[in-house]
């Protein structure tokens, strides 16, 4: 064997490694990238937080009211919600702050759930309320045809990944 050719094989054994190492961390970045994207992306087109005025109005005028805590059964440090969200017959107004995340929507449920299995479980007899397009003091339209005295719960779940955020107990105001 004679030296060129050696030197011709380690030089070819060198590029192909250094290749397979740029491709891996090409891939690597794509990944990490893509996870960061998810993420964060919501945070960045998320809706600002309704007027403080239509929060109190709404909250002297809800006729039921549920309060999300951060401890729930199945809540993690990555999917959960704080503060006391108000019912009426047309609007939803959550008063607190729920993590971040893609594709969350607010259910009424008729018992209350603090677990994904548990949601999954009464799902089908759930009804949609509203998109969450915001993660702090939000206030959405509810549709005419829903009767808010058939349910006794309201959850937030993240459709597109099947995650329990939070859910709390509805109680009438008095």
């Amino acid at each position: 064997m004679s030296p060129r050719s050696v030197i011709t094989g380690a030089l070819d054994f060198a590029r192909r490694h250094i290749i397979l190492a740029l491709t891996m961390k090409f891939s690597a970045g794509l990944v990490i990238g893509f996870g960061l994207g998810v993420y964060f992306l919501p945070i960045i087109i998320a809706e600002a937080p309704a007027d403080e005025t239509i929060i109190i109005a709404q909250a002297e005028t809800a006729e039921r009211q549920a309060v999300f805590v951060k401890d729930r059964a199945g809540s993690d440090p990555l999917h959960w919600g704080e503060g006391t969200l108000f019912l009426s017959d047309s609007r939803v107004t959550l008063e607190g702050k729920v993590s971040p995340g893609p594709d969350y929507r607010l259910y009424l449920a008729p018992e209350f759930v603090e677990t994904g299995d548990g949601f999954r479980a009464i799902k089908s007899q759930s009804v949609e309320v509203a998109r969450i397009k915001g993660f702090e003091n939000f206030s959405y339209e509810i549709p005419q045809n829903i009767d808010i005295n058939a349910y006794g719960a309201v959850v937030i779940w993240c459709e597109r990944f099947g995650q329990y955020i939070t859910s709390g107990r509805l109680e009438n105001r008095g």
